[in-house]
């Protein structure tokens, strides 16, 4: 037996033991189980980010484990088995790539995402939006929204044109804070958002990842200024704004 395919049924069995013997896994439901999984999505996240090697194995880990959960969960209602969710995945997998399993021809890894868009709606798909989540978090729905409208050539051409959308957002942004509508306002700042979101996307990079440098870099940066108050015996509440303002770029030119 290979080495994977030992560990992958050593964990199947260790499920099958706690399910039965331990009364926390047995009390477990699919919803009970929700939240954690989402906690759980987060630190491989968070481990991803920090190109943390051994936190990326051992949250992949814990994943796995509640896949195992939930797919043991499913059996015992008789919805569905492991077996069944594995061999799922291996068709859809063999049937949206037929440029290796069949005989399309593709040029590069935008032909395949334009592919794997076409091959969802045959299967039933209505829209090409309809793979989103809606519990996705703001800006990451924002990125794969605009990355699945783009596999049916609704996008822009270069750019600049999009460097061009994200003044003309902020002008109108700007016109809605002059007229005092606050749900103007907000609908205005979301187009600004995702139009930042959309020069990010064309620029190659990552908005929510770059977002989250900026809140780490914040937090660092903040954390200091209050151990240096603290070596001179003060708090930041006591100090003014000019004081922390100062000590905020003396931090930041180190």
């Amino acid at each position: 037996m290979p080495e994977n395919e030992k560990a992958f049924t050593r964990l199947i069995n260790i499920m099958d033991d706690l399910r039965e013997k331990c009364p926390w896994d047995k009390k477990q439901t699919i919803e009970s189980l929700r939240h954690l999984t989402i906690e759980e999505t987060y630190e491989l996240a968070d481990a991803i980010s920090a190109s943390d090697w051994k936190g990326i194995r051992e949250e992949l880990g814990d994943l796995m484990l509640h896949i195992v959960f939930y797919a043991k969960i499913a059996s015992e209602k008789k919805a569905f088995t492991l077996d069944e969710v594995i061999n799922g995945v291996c068709e859809k997998l063999i049937s949206r790539h037929p440029h290796i399993y069949g005989d399309v021809k593709v040029n590069n890894e935008e032909d395949v995402k334009q592919n794997w868009e076409k091959l969802k709606l045959k299967e039933g798909k209505k829209s090409v939006l309809g793979g989103v989540p809606a519990s996705l978090p703001s800006m990451v729905k924002a990125m794969r929204l605009q990355d699945k409208s783009k596999q049916v050539g609704f996008e822009w051409e270069n750019t600049g044109q999009v460097w061009d959308k994200v003044q003309e957002e902020l002008n109108e942004l700007q016109v809605a804070i002059a007229s005092g509508n606050k749900d103007d306002m907000e609908d205005e700042l979301g187009d600004v958002f995702f139009s930042l979101v959309n020069f990010a996307r064309f620029l190659q990079l990552d908005a929510e990842n770059a977002l989250e440098r900026t809140n780490k870099k914040f937090i660092s940066r903040f954390t200091r200024m209050e151990e240096a108050a603290a070596l001179e015996n003060r708090f930041l509440h006591d100090m003014s704004l000019e004081e922390m303002d100062a000590l905020w770029n003396k931090i930041k030119k180190k």
